[in-house]
């Protein structure tokens, strides 16, 4: 059957489509600049508005006091209710158009200083931005601030649009000083092109077609730009990263490998290695669906089987044999910190790469830049919409590339391990040379050994209250109806700790942390020596004890909360600390001017309002099996 000439026309033109390429840019810059306005512009003048939706456009617009014929196109973008009553972008919005000669995505990110988390999060996926600076208020703080980010995040070309040119008379000079003053500051960053354009969003000026009322200016607009710009991704002639996502097992005859090709080409009867375990073996077939490939390359979403059978899980990664990449536990990084909570060192969070999980612990916060200068800054904790250069360790080694050579290999986020918020967008920078040189030592006589010479289990009680609880006490008269026993024991005591092992240590929230990792450690290796560890600390952070029992195995930790009232404690105060704090001698005293944050489900509860320290250690003295 012969088609007719409408069909053909519509055939041909989504062939037309099918073979354009795509470009992923954002819009960015300071509040009220007109990025919604430039989108829905752009939306407008690529056709892609219907009839019914200008004239709700055109009555909304008159609505919010658009004056004249104008149309207030950042309609098409704010979406959110709450947006349109504030008049600013608070998520990001995507939007997909095309013309003749491309396709894009562009992303519509928030100005407001307050949601600059939202504005990484639309930076992460693009290869082009465009930093709107209104003609009338020039460069501000959040200028640099997405300046700094795009150029963090591996953009490397960006557009300067000068916007609301007639609202400063299209004056050369107006525009001409923005594009110097941005230039000496982008100095600073890694960018290959800076264009800079004048435009007004609203008006439509130097958007497609090129202004009659700036006739000085002889650039392109900004879509004859953006339909141009070579950004032509260098990830497939990269090497061959296909991260495992999914063992798609259907049944007992199949066992393929689902992921997506990060970057490279894989064709079948390549050999490849696979990481981190380094097992060799070569690609038997490539499926996208029930359809078999001959080869497939980045940004492929496919299935392979391998010509043998080996040990691959979600995380693990192909590579090309040729081209493995690195393996570490330890990295420098830069992240952008995106919880209202601060970050410390010595803190522990869930770590997520692609599609590899674990944790992760920041090991030093080494400095943060200042975001209108760039320089670096010293840091004792992570806040809000810092930019900052950290160290931190996972706790296995895990393959990764360096963000600037494949971003996809070598970003990450942390995750807050109780909440299950994603706290900080992460770029790795380069691994510690020292991860690579550290080994697990293999020893003859283990735990069990020294268990059975000793003739009982070891476990760790991690006695936890506030100041004047009575933990010590508690702790001590345990100590000693185990050592009756011919139980060995030792005692981690707050304040003898601090004396020696922590002595370099505070008690601001990072020292606090610190302070409990250590301990943490030390109390695994006396566990490991067949001992039975009472530690006696505060400990005041959820989370910090929450770690610290993950890196015991189940039934070798045991979390105990002397629950003594405030009041008593204070009532008791053995020590005199609690004057002092109320004095305002102490800073950061815990229950005073420091939080305490009570287990939620420890393993025991204590109460020492009506019995004493003796009663309670015979009662766990009871109640503790060590056999």
């Amino acid at each position: 059957m012969k088609k007719n000439s409408q069909i053909t026309d519509i055939d041909n033109y989504i062939n037309d489509q099918a073979n354009l390429d795509t470009l992923s840019f954002i819009t960015c810059g300071s509040v009220d600049d007109g990025k919604s306005t430039l989108i829905g512009r752009m939306l407008f003048e690529a056709q892609l508005i219907f009839d019914d939706q200008i004239s709700l456009l055109e009555a909304d617009s008159k609505k919010s006091g658009t004056q004249g014929e104008d149309i207030d196109f950042a309609l098409l973008v704010d979406g959110l209710a709450a947006e349109r009553e504030q008049g600013i972008t608070i998520d990001v919005a995507y939007r997909f158009f095309a013309t003749d000669n491309r396709k894009f995505i562009v992303a519509d990110t928030p100005g407001h200083e307050q949601y600059t988390r939202n504005m990484v999060t639309g930076a992460s996926n693009a290869e082009l931005a465009i930093i709107l600076i209104d003609a009338r208020q020039g460069m501000l703080e959040q200028t640099c601030r997405h300046s700094i980010i795009c150029s963090s995040l591996g953009i490397k070309h960006v557009v300067i649009a000068v916007n609301k040119m007639d609202l400063a008379n299209y004056e050369e000079k107006i525009f001409r000083n923005i594009v110097s003053t941005y230039k000496d500051f982008a100095k600073k960053l890694d960018f290959e092109s800076i264009i800079p354009i004048p435009i007004s969003a609203l008006k439509g000026h130097n958007i497609v077609k090129k202004s009659n009322e700036m006739n000085w200016y002889s650039g392109p607009s900004l879509m004859g730009y953006l339909e141009t710009v070579e950004t032509q991704s260098k990830l497939v002639s990269s090497p061959l990263r296909f991260p495992i996502q999914w063992v798609n097992r259907p049944n007992l005859d199949f066992r393929g490998f689902s992921g997506r090709v990060e970057s490279g080409r894989m064709t079948v009867g390549d050999s490849i290695k696979l990481l981190p375990s380094g097992q060799s073996a070569k690609i038997k077939e490539i499926m996208l669906f029930d359809q078999s490939m001959q080869s497939a390359h980045a940004e492929q979403s496919v299935t392979i089987t391998l010509d043998k059978e080996v040990d691959l899980s979600r995380g693990d990664l192909v590579t090309s044999q040729s081209s493995p990449c690195e393996i570490s536990d330890q990295f420098n990084a830069t992240v952008i910190w995106m919880d209202e909570d601060p970050g410390h060192a010595g803190r522990s969070y869930y770590f997520k790469l692609g599609t590899l999980t674990t944790n992760a612990l920041i090991m030093e916060i080494k400095h943060k830049y200042n975001i209108n200068t760039l320089e670096t800054l010293a840091a004792s904790k992570l806040e809000l919409n810092d930019l900052s250069n950290i160290t931190f360790k996972v706790d296995k080694q895990i393959p990764f590339e360096k963000y600037n050579e494949c971003p996809s290999m070598g970003s990450f986020i942390l995750i807050d391990r109780i909440t299950n918020q994603t706290v900080a967008a992460g770029m790795i920078n380069f691994s510690l040379r020292r991860a690579n040189n550290i080994h697990f030592q293999e020893l003859n006589i283990n735990r069990d050994s020294r268990e059975k010479l000793n003739g009982h289990k070891a476990k760790v009680l991690w006695f936890t209250g506030i100041s004047g609880s009575g933990k010590s006490t508690i702790a001590d008269a345990l100590e000693q109806k185990l050592h009756l026993q011919g139980i060995r024991t030792y005692i981690l005591d707050g304040d003898n700790v601090r004396h020696g092992l922590n002595k370099d240590l505070g008690f601001s929230d990072s020292d606090r942390i610190e302070n409990i990792r250590r301990v943490a450690e030390t109390a695994k290796l006396l566990l490991d020596a067949g001992i039975v560890v009472l530690t006696a600390f505060i400990s005041p952070f959820r989370l910090e004890r929450k770690v610290a029992k993950s890196i015991f195995k189940s039934g070798d930790f045991l979390e105990i909360f002397v629950d003594t009232p405030l009041n008593i404690a204070e009532q008791r105060d053995p020590k005199g600390l609690y004057k002092k704090a109320r004095r305002g001698e102490i800073p950061n005293f815990t229950g005073i001017d420091s939080p305490y944050e009570p287990p939620v489900s420890p393993d025991f509860i204590l109460s020492t309002v009506d019995k004493s320290a003796e009663d309670l250690a015979e009662e766990l003295f009871k109640n503790i099996l060590f056999n």
